[in-house]
């Protein structure tokens, strides 16, 4: 018995056309995403600035990154420590993180959920877009948002005298909670598609 042709776009009927047209309501959104991560890239060259010239000597520049850094002191410091150095190449490589976070959902989100990019044969299409579906995206922002988490706590242990216990200790649950959360979700992604069958 023959086959009946799937419906192409063209197609279909009004509402359903109208309501598959309504995902590039989601353009704006990712677009407003690329906007959001050129701020990231001029705050992380203004960090990387301060820091150069904190090197060189520049007063206001150690002044400003040594309260970027959450560090605080009765008198201005008068030279870089190991420390601050510490705390705001954490704070650059969380800017970083975090870019690579939005990257991921500017791109995998475009490609599940709005357009086909069509990158197949270029040389620099990400290789996780090739298997990339709304499950995939999930864990995978999970993992970001733990490396993430995992960064912010880094700087406050390293920081640990400037913070009470109780911050110390609600960001480590909060790390916790995330960390259970990815492992939940992947999880039922497995349990979804279990290896060797059909994703």
């Amino acid at each position: 018995m023959p086959r009946t042709p799937s419906p192409t776009p063209s197609n279909l009927r009004f509402i359903p056309r109208l309501i598959f047209a309504s995902r590039w309501l989601q353009m704006p959104l990712y677009v407003g995403l690329i906007l959001a991560q050129a701020v990231y890239v001029f705050h992380f060259w203004v960090e990387l600035v301060h820091l150069l010239e904190a090197a060189w000597g520049n007063p206001e520049a150690l002044r400003l990154i040594f309260e970027a850094s959450g560090q605080k002191a009765a008198t201005p410091p008068t030279h870089l420590t190991e420390t601050t150095i510490m705390l705001v190449v954490l704070g650059l490589i969380d800017v970083v993180m975090i870019s690579n976070l939005l990257i991921m959902v500017i791109v995998g989100g475009y490609e599940t959920f709005v357009s086909r990019m069509n990158l197949e044969g270029h040389p620099d299409q990400p290789e996780w877009l090739d298997h990339v579906n709304a499950s995939v995206l999930k864990v995978k922002l999970a993992t970001a948002i733990i490396g993430i988490s995992s960064i912010h706590l880094l700087k406050t242990f390293i920081n640990a005298e400037n913070y009470s216990d109780k911050v110390l200790i609600a960001q480590t649950v909060i790390h916790i909670a995330f960390l259970l959360s990815a492992m939940g979700i992947a999880l039922a992604d497995r349990l979804l598609h279990p290896p060797g069958g059909e994703h």
